[in-house]
């Protein structure tokens, strides 16, 4: 069973979404913090602080909804285009929170500390970078965490030519 931590439209800019829980988190511009060694372009897990996720769509809303299960879901729907996994190690003591570009929104994520694997799934990343500035919402994404032990990041799944290009120019940084 999965506990919902989160299901909202998100507002953002640049398309940055922040997950962190260290004192410095969140994407500063500086790629290979958080890229470093990884084969994808869209989750960043390098940084012991947390972990970026780039958005397709670089303002507006896009709704999102995060879940904590107790062991590792079934496969994602074919309904998600593009699907990324990455691992992630939140500390003793750490408040996980999220945020969006420069702060303007977020939000404490009640994550016990542990290790994860955290499972990007992203539906309309094609509309969103074509329409970033639609009035409605264009792309969709899930966030699934579950306890697991560390292991490098995979591309699960590439749907949409944006995540081809993220993926090509972002990532393999192995």
């Amino acid at each position: 069973m999965a506990a919902v931590l989160l299901d909202e439209l998100i507002d953002t800019d640049y398309g940055q979404l922040d997950i962190g829980w260290g004192d410095d988190f969140g994407f500063d511009g500086d790629v290979d913090r958080f890229f470093d060694g990884h084969a994808n372009g869209l989750v960043g897990a390098a940084d012991p602080s947390g972990v970026y996720l780039n958005l397709a769509r670089r303002s507006g809303g896009s709704p999102l909804r995060i879940e904590l299960h107790d062991h590792a879901p079934g496969p994602a729907g074919g309904d998600w285009q593009d699907v990324v996994e990455v691992s992630v190690r939140v500390p003793d003591g750490a408040v996980p929170r999220w945020s969006s570009w420069a702060g303007e929104s977020g939000g404490c994520l009640p994550i016990p500390a542990g290790t994860y694997r955290l499972r990007v799934c992203a539906r309309g990343r094609d509309a969103g970078h074509d329409g970033e500035f639609a009035p409605g919402p264009v792309d969709r994404y899930l966030l699934e965490l579950w306890p697991a032990p560390l292991q490098a990041d995979r591309v699960v799944r590439v749907g949409s030519a944006d995540a081809a290009r993220r993926h090509h120019e972002v990532g393999g940084r192995r």
